[in-house]
């Protein structure tokens, strides 16, 4: 019984030691046999496209403002920020004439009465300086009055003396002359103040006519309020600068009127951000290939119309990216703003030329660069131009030869051809670099050629400065 047992228990170890044997021995010839498979992949000949590939969202070439009144640029006003209280659906066309947007009148209405308060001020001191130069002048004339009849009297005691002794006559005569003295004086200063009375009614009359003004002014701009379309279109929300689009709830300002867009959808642009590996090669007057998110089937053409000169870093991003501008060649009713857009710029166009995958390609200490055949040879190549997946093959290989695309099992004992385009590289490369570096000096020449005119423009316009002065002087 316990043998019996005994023999069970060996049988069934024996069973898992061989179920385990075997699924070792498998695991092991299966990765030999995968390590096996080397991908190889045939040298081609055909056209060769170096491409940048870049997103964009659709902006109509031109565009008219639907904007606010113009009159709140106007000082007087005080008005800072106006929100908009309603707008139509972004989207909307619209014919000319037809109701767009409403303005917050709150903020303009409390201006209002601030002006209807000064109106009423100014309309008052009006009649109060009114009524006290009419008191003045009224005292001045009934004072000439009085000196006339001072001086008839005087006469008449002049006349009397004749008969009196001389100094009598004397004193008569200088009281006569004092008379006469004084109504002059009178006629004088009543003319005067006749001419202040005139300058204080024209100052006041001024500043209620000012603010008469002002008020009259916003009553009218209260009635612009109501945004209409000034042209027929299609309705686009305007962008601020954050990027946010200005919608109900939004504020306009007397620096920014702008409360919404109708873009000329006959003529359209793509912007978009090259990143700044690239940029470099990106230029004016490049050719795209241009698609649409919304419509993957159809396909369109563009040319590069502008290219940054500064780099920026958009929100969420650690890359500096480049602003360029792809205007479309096609029009199509379809086609609106900010739609996405997928551009390739064609950077490079090679025809019938020799080229393999980037990963066939490797490179010596000496930066030479070779492939690897499946005939066992390391073959030395000299490359040209690349794009983000292949390279251009100038010599080394031939249309149809066959190499791996990793380092293969014994790449160390195959066999070394095409030393003698080693010179060749060297000498390629010795003259890529010369060629960079005139392109610095140049560049570093037009800098300093740039920074002589600034200065000289600034030396001329201080010499003007001092010119000026000393004619004035």
């Amino acid at each position: 019984m316990i043998r019996k047992l005994f023999s069970k228990i060996q049988r069934k170890h024996y069973y898992i030691g061989a179920g385990v044997l075997a699924i070792i021995l498998l695991i092991v010839f299966t990765g030999k046999s995968d390590e096996a498979v080397e991908q190889k992949v045939k040298v081609k000949l055909g056209a060769f496209d170096i491409l940048v590939n870049t997103t964009g969202e659709l902006q109509a070439q031109s565009f008219e403002n639907i904007a606010g009144p113009s009159e709140l640029r106007n000082r007087g006003f005080r008005v800072n920020e106006i929100k908009i209280v309603d707008l139509i659906p972004e989207g909307t066309v619209v014919d000319s004439g037809e109701y767009v947007a409403t303005l917050d009148r709150n903020a303009v209405s409390s201006r209002l009465k601030d002006l209807e308060d000064e109106v009423e001020k100014n309309e008052s001191q009006y009649n109060k300086t009114g009524l006290d130069t009419s008191l003045s002048l009224r005292s001045l004339r009934d004072e000439l009055i009085n000196l006339k009849f001072e001086l008839e009297d005087k006469q008449i005691t002049v006349d009397q003396s004749k008969f009196e002794p001389p100094a009598t006559q004397r004193q008569a005569a200088i009281s006569l002359e004092k008379s006469e003295r004084n109504i002059e004086q009178a006629k004088k200063n009543y003319k005067l103040k006749v001419e202040q009375a005139k300058a204080s009614m024209k100052e006041v009359a001024i500043n209620l006519s000012k603010v008469q003004r002002e008020r009259d002014e916003l009553v009218g701009v209260l009635d612009k309020f109501v945004i209409y379309a000034p042209k027929p279109g299609m309705v686009i929300y305007y962008k601020e600068w954050g990027g946010e689009k200005r919608k109900v709830g939004s504020s306009i300002s007397a620096w920014d009127l702008t409360v919404a867009t109708l873009p000329d959808l006959s003529s359209m642009n793509s912007k978009c951000y090259v990143n700044e590996i690239d940029i470099s090669k990106v230029k004016v007057g490049q050719k795209v290939r241009m698609t649409v998110d919304a419509f993957p089937e159809k396909k369109y053409t563009g040319q590069i119309t502008y290219v940054a000169n500064i780099g920026e870093q958009l929100p969420n991003a650690d890359a500096k990216v480049f602003e360029i501008t792809i205007k479309v060649n096609e029009y199509d009713p379809v086609l609106r703003p900010a739609m996405t857009t997928g551009n390739l710029i064609e950077i490079a166009s090679f025809k019938d030329v020799v080229y393999l995958p980037l990963e066939s390609i490797h490179g010596g200490a000496d930066s030479t660069t070779y492939v690897f055949t499946t005939k066992n040879r390391k073959k030395v190549v000299v490359t040209a131009a690349k794009n983000d997946t292949h390279i251009v093959i100038e010599k080394g290989l031939k249309v149809g030869e066959e190499v791996y695309l990793s380092v293969p099992a014994g790449a160390e004992k195959f066999s070394m051809e095409n030393e003698d385009l080693i010179p060749v590289i060297k000498a390629k490369i010795k003259k890529e670099r010369e060629q960079e570096e005139m392109k610095n000096l140049n560049l570093q020449k037009e800098q300093k050629e740039k920074d002589a005119a600034r200065s000289m423009l600034k030396n001329g316009d201080r010499k003007k400065g001092g010119l000026k002065s000393i004619s004035k002087k």
